[in-house]
């Protein structure tokens, strides 16, 4: 037996867990609590959805106009290349940002917003279109999953463009300080998390209630 294994060690003197704190830097811990809160978006349009797995079936649209009959793929399509390719400008962004290049930045801001921004006009155009055709939600429960779902991740793109241009206006004139980048980052994830959520309303509801 060794002396290492034999010799007997002092339990008050025995270190058991690390007690001394350690510095995170601030990115890093802003970017976890922004992680937190995008769990509990993600939880809100869980229930969204399904809510409108519930409603979704023809009878819930009380004799009323179901997806089937307004849905237009063409133009759901253009949303879809409209967000997506937001949200590769903002990629561009952040390859930008990584190289420090301001210019290249601001750019990819601006590319973002407009692309988000023609996505959120299509989506508006939608549902004055709707509307005035008589297809609003109090018209059936199917109808108001269908609005309340789509609204909703619409009002979340209109957040996101508007931070975007709280962004333009922090990049241009703090340039990239540790508050600037991490929001940056932030933004990189919600703006993300939109086109992905994007993803399940196009299929669960657009292409799905076309068979409704």
């Amino acid at each position: 037996m060794s002396s290492s294994t034999s010799k007997a060690l002092d339990p008050s003197s025995v270190e058991l867990w690390d007690h001394s704190h350690h510095h995170h830097d601030v990115i890093s811990t802003r970017t976890f609590g922004f992680w937190l809160y995008m769990l509990s978006d993600a939880m809100i349009f869980a229930v969204l959805f399904a809510a409108w797995e519930v409603l979704s079936y023809s009878h819930n649209f009380a004799g009323g106009p179901t997806p089937a009959n307004f849905v237009e793929p063409g133009y759901v399509f253009l949303q879809t290349l409209a967000l997506f390719t937001s949200v590769l400008a903002y990629g561009f962004t952040m390859v930008a940002l990584k190289n420090g290049n301001k210019a290249g930045v601001i750019s990819g801001l601006w590319g973002a917003l407009i692309l988000g921004g023609a996505f959120l006009a299509l989506d508006i155009n939608d549902v004055v279109h709707l509307v005035g055709m008589g297809i609003t939600p109090e018209r059936s429960g199917g109808l108001s999953a269908f609005f309340i779902l789509t609204q909703t991740h619409a009002l979340h793109i209109l957040f996101g463009l508007l931070w975007m241009l709280v962004m333009l206006v922090q990049v241009s004139r703090f340039g990239f300080t540790a508050d600037v980048v991490g929001r940056l980052l932030s933004l990189r994830l919600f703006w993300h998390f939109q086109a992905v959520v994007w993803v399940f309303v196009f299929v669960f509801v657009y292409l799905r209630g076309m068979l409704i």
